[in-house]
């Protein structure tokens, strides 16, 4: 248990340490009337990997530190890379391939990733039958919603049945045309045998 508390106080630090750094980045006038620095931080989702940013915004530590926080939910990367990209957003939380994608896409003006920021990817593969004693095997020649081509979700899962021995190309049915916030809902419609949430 300590360990979780450790990790989560030192998550709140890190978005606290971000947050302060921005106070002398950009050439926009940031302050409020009542001198508070405004930062505007667009989530790709509302996640509970999120939480120790919640917990610091609902107790105040922004505020205390002179920080006018604006959270808005992007609901996907491209999204939420937008709005940085177009100044809508000072920070961005979202997964690492649309900074890559941007970048090789030949932004000039390309942003910088703060890695790791989560540590863990919080995916879980939901099943339409229950199953006792789950194996990868399983999800041979089944239809799974993963979620858009080249989106985190999708190649993490990906990443995961490589390192189980299935190939994602020709093993499995991946059905990558519905975006990752749309998957839940297309998995209760009916659509696929499984599906990344």
């Amino acid at each position: 248990m300590k360990r979780f508390f450790f990790r989560k106080a030192a998550a709140i630090c890190l978005v606290m340490a971000l947050f302060l750094s921005l106070a002398g980045c950009g050439d926009k006038d940031t302050s409020t009337k009542d001198g508070k620095t405004e930062v505007v931080l667009n989530e790709v989702a509302h996640s509970i990997f999120y939480a120790p940013m919640y917990v610091a915004i609902e107790e105040g530590y922004f505020e205390e530190k002179g920080i006018s926080l604006t959270l808005v939910t992007g609901f996907g990367a491209d999204k939420t890379m937008t709005a940085v990209l177009t100044g809508e957003a000072d920070i961005g939380f979202m997964g690492s391939e649309s900074t890559i994608y941007t970048y090789v896409g030949g932004t000039e003006d390309y942003v910088v990733n703060f890695a790791q920021l989560t540590q863990r990817a919080g995916n879980f593969l939901v099943s339409r039958q229950p199953i006792e004693d789950f194996n990868w095997n399983m999800i041979v020649g089944k239809d799974v919603l993963g979620g858009r081509a080249g989106g985190m979700p999708e190649m993490v899962f990906e990443y995961i049945l490589t390192k189980n021995g299935i190939n994602p190309m020709t093993d499995v049915n991946i059905d990558q045309s519905i975006d990752f916030g749309s998957t839940a809902a297309a998995f209760s419609g009916g659509q696929g045998d499984f599906t990344v949430e």
